[in-house]
């Protein structure tokens, strides 16, 4: 009797085992990217839409009363406005082709079978490691025309009479602003070029060598059209964080002398933080989003373009 109990009873157990719950494929995939859907909604997505609905009010300190368009077409008509588009552009495009250049011509050198090569690669980070307020504090030193480097070096080869203040006059202090930040944005650069390089074949250079291919052609021939790819996403990336260059600018020279140095972004923060108009702080910020929406959708294109021509997916 007692076997036949057990029996029964084990064969219940078996029929009918415990079931955990069942959670659809959908539904633990949307579980799993929650976090970072809500992340974004909160530190993107809000604040953007927020921006764009400000950019149509004249909000200040005392409040805000909807305005429409005044603020855009207040922008438009400003031919300060255009000249500061102009300048930003101007800005990045001569920052990023510095950065750029400088950054090829480190990796190809970091790159050779040199001794010390390994010290040399340790010596190109500080500009990227330091804080960017430290090293514009250096820089300010050497472009101050009394006791900076730069201005008594020039006195010294008889260049100029007497102390150059580069960051008091207006194309003086535009292109200082410039080489701090090809000085602070070519290691980075300079580090992917040379990961990049680096992931090249060894086997087609040998392979050039030996058919009698000089350097200059192995570089023209082999490595530029390897690490392309890197070169145009590098490109990409760097003309976003260059147009949106903010600590530079604005340690250097606040945006001065009268302007000279203003980019989108400076003009945004004078307008929305310095004098308290939101509004059209506002408009200024959704301006700089449609343009540099604009400039990443024709920048992806033709690299579309490249990717193809290079084999690249």
């Amino acid at each position: 009797m007692s076997q036949s109990t057990g029996q029964f009873g084990a064969t219940s157990l078996k029929s009918s085992p415990l079931k955990s719950p069942r959670i659809s494929p959908a539904f633990f995939a949307w579980l799993l990217v929650a976090p970072a859907l809500l992340f974004i909604l909160v530190i993107v997505a809000w604040p953007l839409l927020e921006t764009f609905r400000l950019s149509f009010t004249n909000a200040r300190l005392g409040g805000e009363s909807y305005v429409g368009l005044e603020n855009y077409e207040k922008l438009l008509e400003k031919r300060k406005f255009h000249q500061t588009i102009y300048r930003t552009f101007y800005w990045m495009f001569l920052s990023v082709s510095l950065k750029l250049i400088l950054g090829l011509i480190g990796a190809s050198l970091l790159n050779a079978a040199v001794p010390g090569k390994a010290l040399f690669r340790v010596l190109v980070m500080p500009p990227w490691v330091i804080p960017i307020a430290i090293g514009c504090i250096g820089w300010l030193w050497l472009y101050n025309g009394y006791f900076g480097i730069l201005s008594g070096t020039a006195q010294w080869l008889g260049l100029i009479d007497g102390p150059f203040e580069f960051l008091a006059h207006k194309k003086s202090a535009f292109y200082s602003a410039v080489v701090t930040d090809v000085w602070v944005g070519t290691p980075m650069v300079t580090l992917f070029f040379l990961a990049a390089m680096q992931g090249v074949s060894r086997d087609l250079y040998e392979a050039a060598w030996v058919d009698g291919a000089g350097r200059w052609y192995r570089f023209r021939r082999i490595t530029i059209p390897q690490i392309m790819p890197v070169i145009v996403s590098m490109m990409l990336l760097s003309a976003i964080w260059t147009f949106n260059s903010f600590e530079v600018i604005w340690i250097l020279t606040e945006g001065g002398p009268r302007s000279a140095s203003t980019t989108l972004i400076i003009d945004t923060y004078k307008t929305a933080i310095g004098n308290y108009k939101f509004g059209e702080g506002a408009a200024r910020a959704v301006i700089i989003v449609i343009l540099l929406s604009i400039f990443s959708l024709i920048y992806l294109f033709f690299l579309n373009k490249v990717n193809k021509i290079y084999g690249s997916k």
